[in-house]
């Protein structure tokens, strides 16, 4: 059954490895545990990733802290929309193979590195997420800190459990969490950009699973303030077998509303205009690029990583559940083609 909604509580993998369930959920029904996985520790990928966007400011911060398996990668971007200025720094250290914990839930269990080069943490405390950040040498010693809460009121998210059918025992557990109203600061090159709940909204990617080798996949995510309505929207594909649910959303007011099949319109050229078109015409619009925060890294001669991470203006309607059109113009979200061998 296309768009298939798991609704049913349960352990996300069978006593074999495979999924449970494949489908699509609006909060973390099916039980994800570490030790249920059947393949080798160093094929296990598990990430959590927040961006921030702040429209008080014309900024943006990303922070990742993911294992793996072979490899650690912590990174952290800064961009200046109105300066066309972006940064990202990356920390790659060997073989965490589980060492970092990485919680098997969003809803409690903290996360916290400290290297020679960065300190980062995300901390849940209730309806609150605390992202704390110190990285002196970024941008060649310019230097980031940041103090962020995020509040994580009340609301629908979008869960995705994907197989992959060229291996059943891997898979892509995925949870979006978008339209968390932000507060605090960040700090870079000796500036202050302060953060208003009003106006800047931030994101959450947390992932576990086993992937295969080599994968490409489009993403698509925006939060803000529409009208005095919380509003954004999820959209994405060309990650594993997709055939029982894509993770197409639109949420407003803290609900998810489910639409199918979206495709982006990219030119060879990130940094000309895209457009988006869904196969139900629930969700259409035109996405102008402000810039491509790029980044290959090449590690341990096997790990290849081409990212762009186009952040812009999109423009066009979603339509709800009950028929409602959401109209939007200039509102700013990033969207990505990523490809991966790792």
């Amino acid at each position: 059954m296309r768009n298939n909604e798991v609704t049913e509580n349960k352990n996300l993998l069978n006593p074999d490895g495979s999924l449970a369930e494949p489908g699509w959920s609006r909060s973390l029904v099916q039980v994800y545990n570490r030790n249920d996985i059947k393949k080798r520790k160093t094929r296990i990928k598990e990430w959590d990733y927040y961006s921030v966007i702040s429209n008080r400011n014309d900024i943006a911060v990303c922070f990742t802290i993911s294992d793996l398996g072979y490899l650690e990668l912590d990174s952290v971007s800064f961009l200046d929309f109105s300066a066309s200025l972006q940064k990202t720094d990356s920390v790659l250290l060997p073989f965490p193979l589980g060492k970092l914990n990485m919680p098997a839930s969003t809803q409690s269990g903290d996360v916290k590195i400290k290297n020679k080069k960065l300190a980062m943490e995300y901390l849940v405390k209730g309806d609150k997420r605390i992202i704390r950040c110190d990285f002196p040498s970024f941008d060649k010693g310019g230097g980031l800190k940041a103090n962020i809460t995020l509040l994580n009121k009340p609301q629908n998210t979008m869960v995705i459990a994907t197989p992959w059918a060229e291996d059943k025992k891997a898979f892509y557990y995925n949870q979006k969490i978008n339209c968390m109203p932000a507060s605090g600061k960040v700090e870079y090159d000796g500036k202050i950009y302060r953060l208003s709940p009003q106006s800047d909204f931030g994101g959450l990617d947390w992932g576990r699973g086993v992937w295969t080798y080599d994968n490409v996949w489009y993403w698509c995510s925006g939060s803000g303030n529409l009208d005095n309505h919380r509003f954004g929207f999820n959209l994405g594909y060309g990650f594993g077998d997709t055939s029982a649910a894509s993770e197409n959303v639109i949420f407003y007011d803290g609900k998810a509303h489910k639409i199918d099949d979206v495709t982006f319109n990219i030119s060879d050229n990130y940094t000309d205009p895209w457009t988006f078109t869904s196969s139900d015409g629930r969700f259409e619009s035109d996405f102008v690029p402000i810039l491509d925060r790029s980044d290959y890294t090449s590690a341990l001669g096997f790990i290849v990583t081409n990212q762009h991470q186009v952040f812009g203006r999109m423009s066009g309607k979603a339509v709800l559940d009950d028929g409602k059109v959401i109209k939007f113009k200039d509102f700013l979200c990033f969207a990505e083609k990523v490809h991966n061998k790792y």
